[in-house]
């Protein structure tokens, strides 16, 4: 056994092909067993003997050669059925999204969201530069307090205050548009 491990290393096609015939019988048996499907097994097969043979230096012990394929066929069937799940959970959600998307396009949905951009705008407009400054850092362009604090030449601490303070006045100013 180890001659042929060692021709897989070096990457004799002959070993490989030899690999394939002598393994592929109880592996295919193995994949049919746990997916039903010829098609996925047959898929899936392929997928194991390109990562075993990818691999294979990484084989320890030679002696453990075909508990290793089936490890490796183990780990593609539960990734088989993860991708599965995965793609059966995402398709449940199309009403979903679609139904989404279409409010998102309708021209009510527009005018809400403008109105509200309206007066986010105004409240803001109404606020001081320094207000203004501190929470369009923050919240439009995601900057960090502590990084605020440095660009601002404050302590940490005087930084949430301002951003504190900047925030009742939005809500002040928010609340009468």
């Amino acid at each position: 056994m180890s001659s042929i491990i060692k021709k897989l290393k070096q990457g004799d096609s002959q070993a490989i092909e030899s690999f394939h015939k002598t393994y592929s019988p109880k592996i295919a048996r193995f994949l049919r067993t746990k997916l039903g499907r010829e098609e996925d097994a047959q898929e899936i097969l392929d997928d194991i003997f390109f990562e075993a043979i990818d691999s294979i230096i990484m084989l320890k012990d030679e002696n453990k050669l075909t508990a290793w394929l089936f490890k490796i066929a183990h780990n593609k069937v539960a990734d088989f059925y993860r991708k599965r799940k995965i793609k059966v959970f995402l398709l449940s959600q199309i009403p979903l999204l679609e139904l989404v998307a279409e409010e998102i396009y309708s021209p009510d949905f527009q005018f809400e969201k403008n109105k509200l951009q309206d007066s986010i705008e105004t409240a803001l407009s109404c606020l001081s530069a320094k207000h203004q400054q501190v929470l369009r850092q923050h919240y439009e362009e995601h900057i960090p307090v502590k990084r605020l604090a440095i660009e601002l030449d404050l302590s940490y601490k005087a930084t949430e205050s301002l951003l504190y303070r900047a925030r009742q006045q939005f809500i002040k100013y928010y609340e009468r548009t």
